[in-house]
């Protein structure tokens, strides 16, 4: 039970179970059992306990290992614990909280702040509260009977689902060792009142976080998928997208890795100006330590070429290190460069509704792609072509595009470098949105105490999405939009 949840292998596992935990749970009940057969008349039997089955001489050294034990039971309960709330975190089963990767080459050594805080709280509530071991020792009991019943119901399911045994199998399985443990159950069932209603509290309160999170997440994203930005829709607008195209670069953050999101239209039909280069980033954080530079972006285009939209997907490990928003700008930039240069079909890859991403590193990463320098950068006079922005604006640092050797770039992808340069030496503008889930008119009571009220909370109380860059509040425009679900 106290496996930490993956922290070890499974023949680690079984070996030690076999040959540690097993043999000395049978001595050990073998020898309370015995006490109890004999012992079981006597008139202080209120005193029979562990302690008082164990022989005086060592009952100290008992004692002692007993403290060691419940320190490592402690520990595993605790570093599980953080396992199984990464893992609900990762399926959208519970509000997003930090969690701290403590090791670069193990996955699943982890700390989490805010669970380790909490289990602190509950365990001084909880012995502030009973003052009486044996008010604990009940909630204990029916927890650790409840793991064991769940675990042998879900087992049957791994028998049939996973191992592909028979039915049959599994039926004789949950009916022989289920029984075993409904009596212990039931039993354990009689001291609810006695400290036992505690763990089931526990339970019922976190089951309700975990359903209302994941309802209002699901609803908060097939609002998104179905609210998206039809290509026709975009296409109807032209390439001025209906409204005057002013300089600069619009780098508007979303979660969706496929189709245009509702925001886009949100601010599209709400202003009367829109970026001359749109970039629909979105941030993407993989279960590794570190993404080699070279794989960290995925740059597509969205839409034909004269309406100059791109879609970044930005990948990062659990290790990596964010770069400032100066940096990151210019990895961007140059991702983006790279990819209108060296556009070949084979280096394409399709995502949803037919979209095609190529993998571009950083610039640093990619010695042969596109780079950015100032002015004064002799150390390129032998690249083949240069694109640089000129504005008749007053004296400032120029900065230019650096093309490497090429046989040869056509008059379009030079005119959209250089139209990407210039855009680039206007700015960069960070669109975030904001939004406010509400359940429509006419939902019934339970959706709109769970949406507009007990979701609304975890959200605004629970840690918000991690962007790869420090944003610069000078250059941030936040879109609010309420989503009806």
């Amino acid at each position: 039970m106290f496996a930490d949840l993956g922290h070890f292998s499974q023949l680690s596992i079984k070996v030690a179970f076999t040959f540690v935990v097993y043999p000395s749970l049978i001595l050990a009940y073998m020898g309370q059992a015995a006490y109890l057969s004999k012992h079981h008349i006597n008139e202080t039997d209120y005193r029979i306990g562990f302690y008082v089955s164990v022989p005086e001489k060592i009952r100290w050294p008992v004692l002692v290992i007993a403290i060691l034990a419940a320190v490592v039971g402690s520990q595993s309960i605790i570093t599980g614990t953080f396992s199984i709330i990464k893992q609900c975190s990762a399926l959208g089963c519970f509000p997003k909280i930090k969690i701290i990767h403590t090791s670069s080459k193990i996955h699943g050594q982890i700390y989490i702040p805010q669970i380790n805080w909490t289990l602190m709280l509950l365990c001084l509530a909880v012995t502030i509260g009973f003052r009486d071991t044996k008010r604990m020792g009940n909630a204990s009991g029916l927890a650790v009977i409840t793991v064991m019943l769940v675990t042998t119901c879900l087992m049957s399911l791994v028998i049939v689902l996973c191992w592909h045994k028979s039915v049959l199998l599994a039926v004789f399985f949950l009916f022989f060792f289920g029984s075993i443990e409904a009596l212990y159950f039931s039993a354990s069932l009689m001291k609810f009142l006695e400290g036992a209603w505690v763990p089931i509290a526990l339970a019922l309160i976190f089951s309700v976080i975990m359903y209302v999170w994941h309802y209002g997440t699901l609803k908060k994203y097939e609002f998104d998928v179905q609210n998206k930005v039809s290509i026709n829709w975009l296409l109807a607008l032209g390439p001025t997208l209906g409204i005057v195209r002013v300089r600069g670069i619009g780098l508007i953050h979303t979660e969706l890795v496929s189709g245009i999101p509702a925001i886009f239209s949100h601010f599209v039909t709400n202003l009367l100006a829109f970026h001359q280069v749109v970039v629909f980033l979105c941030i993407k954080s993989v279960p590794v330590p570190h993404v080699s530079p070279g794989e960290r972006f995925l740059v597509g285009r969205v839409g034909p070429k004269g309406y100059r939209l791109y879609r970044c997907i930005a990948r990062y490990g659990y290790r990596d290190i964010h770069k400032d928003d100066i940096e990151f700008e210019k990895d961007l930039t140059c991702s983006i460069a790279e990819f209108i240069r060296s556009e070949r079909p084979e280096h394409i890859t399709r995502m949803e509704n037919d979209e095609k991403m190529t993998v571009i590193g950083t610039s640093s990463s990619n010695s042969q792609g596109v780079s950015i320098c100032a002015d004064g950068g002799d150390d390129h006079e032998d690249s083949s072509e240069i694109v640089s922005a000129k504005s008749p604006e007053k004296p400032r640092k120029r900065v230019r595009f650096v093309v490497p050797e090429s046989p040869q770039i056509d008059s379009e992808a030079r005119e959209e470098l250089r139209e990407l340069m210039e855009a680039r030496e206007s700015g960069m503008a960070f669109i975030l949105g904001h939004s406010y889930v509400r359940a429509k008119k006419g939902s019934n009571l339970m959706k709109r105490i769970v949406i507009n009220y007990g979701y609304d909370f975890l959200r605004r109380n629970s840690r918000e999405p991690t962007y790869a860059l420090s944003i610069s509040h000078a250059s941030t425009l936040e879109v609010g939009m309420v989503y009806l679900v």
